[in-house]
């Protein structure tokens, strides 16, 4: 079910991509940015998940400089029946933490330099439980490519935008072109549609990773716990990460702070916790 989705979201931008090269150049726009779509998938599937930590600012963090966190990690992917994936931190004191990658033999968790400093040590494993059931469903690669779609989507509307206003590009009326209406209506129309792909995959496969983070761990409080804190912690601290990411967090983390957090692409916290207490129960 999720490699087609990932075709279908694919699919989708390529579809995207060819109507704003048709409203910024006409005919000739459209093919052009259909070969523009191609190399953007091919490049989203192998490498969305390095692409997704740079976003972050995040850095491998080795096992001698957190011997706790590796040996945590270790032992749930191990009950998971899952290869070690690689670990990085990223440097926020917002507590929050993000699984990516194609597959779970090219995945990796990053946590944020707050995570470790707010939550205890069952909230720390109920969370990095919840990453690795991100990883066990196989729905991080559709997350990741997610990410990189959106962001490229976002940063060639602004580019189209830009152009409209300096130039007079989309005048290009014997090709079919939409003139300047055309291209700033894609220009607005592109980062909604991104943001509409983000949510569409997001909320459902948060449920499913809290679900499978509470059996992995054995202890569904211990998530339940960690996330009414990480959600407390994200109306306060800021954290500086582009919006396309967002949805790649166990938690939003510019909740409060972002008119992004109106579309929120995260399913009710109350909601997740009322959930892992009956798990509980």
């Amino acid at each position: 079910m999720n490699n087609l989705k990932v075709l279908i979201l694919m699919g989708g931008l390529s579809v995207l991509l060819v109507m704003l090269g048709n409203a910024w150049l006409g005919q000739s726009g459209a093919v052009l940015f259909f070969v523009i779509s191609l190399g953007m998938n091919f490049f989203s599937y192998y490498y969305s998940d390095k692409l997704v930590i740079k976003m972050t600012g995040a850095r491998e963090l080795s096992a001698s400089e957190a011997p706790q966190l590796h040996a945590m990690i270790r032992r749930l992917t191990e009950r998971a029946g899952l290869p070690m994936p690689k670990v990085y931190v990223t440097p926020s004191m917002q507590p929050n933490a993000f699984a990516t990658g194609r597959n779970p033999q090219h995945a990796a968790v990053a946590v944020t330099s707050g995570l470790m400093q707010i939550l205890n040590q069952d909230e720390i494993e109920g969370v990095l439980a919840h990453e690795i059931g991100h990883i066990k469903n196989r729905d991080i690669l559709i997350g990741t490519i997610a990410a990189s779609l959106a962001g490229a989507i976002s940063m060639l509307a602004n580019v189209a935008q830009w152009g409209a206003m300096f130039g007079g590009l989309g005048r290009n009326d014997d090709e079919g072109g939409g003139g300047l209406i055309g291209v700033l209506a894609m220009a607005i129309v592109a980062p909604i549609a991104a943001m509409i792909i983000q949510m569409s995959i997001s909320r459902s496969r948060e449920y499913h990773a809290d679900a499978t983070g509470a059996r992995l761990c054995g202890n569904p409080r211990g998530l339940a716990s960690a996330l009414l804190k990480l959600e407390a912690s994200s109306q306060r601290i800021p954290m500086e990460v582009s919006p396309s990411a967002a949805h790649m967090f166990i938690v939003n983390p510019l909740s409060g702070f972002n008119l992004a957090s109106l579309f929120s692409t995260h399913p009710a916290t109350a909601e997740r916790v009322k959930r892992l207490n009956s798990m509980q129960a």
